[in-house]
C-alpha cells in the first residue's frame, strides 16, 4: 500500500505521463539518432556503465556521439557545461557533476559530454558546434521532453524495484507499469543474484513489447589513484593480494562491496557515504583510520568517489576500481541500437 506522499507522487506522475503521451506536453525530436537510458528507481542501477557502453558502440560505429547529462550535484545546476569535447576535459568535477566528468574520463576519443537541465537547447547547441549524429540521454527515461528512438531502462536485479514503493518512501520515481515505454530492459548486475527467472516473467509481464537483456558488472581494471588521475586512459591493471579496505559514495553501496566479494577481494571493512558525496580531507583521514584498525593495507574505491578525490593526500596505499558493463546476447543489443 502507497503511503499518502507516494500516493500523490505517483498520481502526479501518471498525469504527466498521460499529457505526453496525448500530445498536450511538446516533444521535440533531435534531428538525429537518440538513445535514452534510465531507469525507473533512484540511482544504484548501474546507469553509467551502460551509458559509457552505448557511447562506444556509436563511436566505433563511426558517429559523431554526443552525451547529454543534467549533472546531478555540480557547482551551477542550472548552467550549461561542456565537460568534454570529444578530445579534451573542460570542466573539472565540481562544475561538470561526478557521473558526467567519469563519463569524460571514460569516452576520451570517443564521445562529447554536455551537463545541462535543458537537453533539448543542449542538443539543438551541440549539433551546430560538433556535427553530432547521434546523442545518448543520460538519466533520459523520465525527460520526456525529448523524443527518442531507443528508450533503454537498467533494472538493478539485486533490488529491481525498490520494495515497490513511490518516493519519497520508497525508490520508485513512477509507477511500474510504465515499463511498458521502455524498447529495451536490462537487468543490471544478474550475476549477483542466485535465480534471475522471477524478474526475467515480471519484468515480460508489465513491458510485453520489450526486450530483456542480461548483463553482469565485472572489474576491468585496478589502478593507483594516481595513475588514475594522471592518465584518463589507462593501460595496466593492479593486481590487489592484500586485505583492504572499500569505501564508497554510490546509490547502492553493498552492491560495490558485494561485487568485491564475488570476485575475491579480501575485505577488511567498508564505509559507505551518500550518493554523489564530495570529500574531503577529514573524510580520508577517517577512512584511514578505520582501514589502519581493521587491519588493512590498502584501501579501494569506485571510479565516480575516485573524480572527487584529486589533490586529497592518502598514507596508505589507494586503488580505483573500474567497472566495465557486460552484456548477454551482445549481438542482437548491438543491433537495436
Amino acid at each position: 500500500m502507497l503511503s499518502l506522499p507516494g500516493w500523490i507522487y505517483a498520481k502526479l506522475a501518471n498525469i504527466r505521463n498521460r499529457l505526453y503521451d496525448r500530445g498536450v506536453f511538446d516533444t521535440f525530436d533531435l534531428g538525429t539518432r537518440t538513445i535514452s537510458i534510465g531507469n525507473i528507481t533512484t540511482g544504484g542501477t548501474g546507469k553509467t556503465p551502460m551509458v559509457a557502453y552505448v557511447a562506444r558502440v556509436l563511436a566505433e560505429r563511426g558517429e559523431k556521439v554526443c552525451i547529454l547529462t543534467r549533472g546531478y550535484g555540480r557547482e551551477d545546476p542550472e548552467k550549461r557545461v561542456l565537460v568534454s569535447d570529444g578530445e579534451n576535459i573542460l570542466a573539472d568535477v565540481n562544475k561538470a557533476g561526478d557521473e558526467p566528468f567519469e563519463l569524460a574520463q571514460k569516452l576520451i576519443g570517443k564521445a562529447i559530454v554536455i551537463a545541462d537541465a535543458k537537453r533539448v537547447a543542449a542538443a539543438e547547441w551541440a549539433k551546430r558546434k560538433f556535427g553530432v549524429t547521434a546523442f545518448v540521454l543520460d538519466d533520459g527515461f523520465q525527460h520526456r521532453q525529448a523524443k527518442r528512438d531507443v528508450d533503454i531502462v537498467c533494472v538493478d536485479a539485486t533490488n529491481p524495484f525498490g520494495g515497490g514503493r513511490m518516493l519519497p518512501a520508497g525508490r520508485l520515481r513512477e509507477p511500474l507499469h510504465n515499463l511498458m515505454r521502455a524498447d529495451i530492459v536490462v537487468i543490471t548486475r544478474a550475476n549477483l543474484v542466485e535465480d534471475i527467472t522471477n524478474l526475467i516473467s515480471e519484468i515480460s509481464e508489465m513491458s510485453p513489447g520489450s526486450r530483456v537483456f542480461l548483463a553482469e558488472n565485472k572489474i576491468s581494471a585496478i589502478v593507483k589513484i594516481e595513475e588514475f588521475h594522471a592518465k584518463p586512459q589507462r593501460t595496466q591493471s593492479e593486481t590487489i593480494e592484500k586485505k583492504v579496505f572499500a569505501f564508497c559514495g554510490l546509490g547502492n553501496p553493498k552492491n560495490f562491496f558485494e561485487q568485491l566479494w564475488q570476485e575475491n577481494y579480501e575485505i577488511a571493512g567498508t564505509k559507505s557515504f551518500a550518493d554523489h558525496h564530495f570529500y574531503s580531507q577529514k573524510d580520508i583521514d577517517a577512512i584511514e583510520r578505520s582501514a589502519n584498525d581493521a587491519g588493512a593495507e590498502a584501501v579501494l574505491t569506485t571510479a565516480k568517489d575516485a573524480v572527487k578525490l584529486a589533490g586529497l593526500k592518502f598514507t596508505i596505499p589507494c586503488y580505483v576500481v573500474e567497472i566495465e558493463i557486460r552484456l548477454e546476447d551482445l549481438v542482437a543489443f548491438q543491433a537495436m541500437l
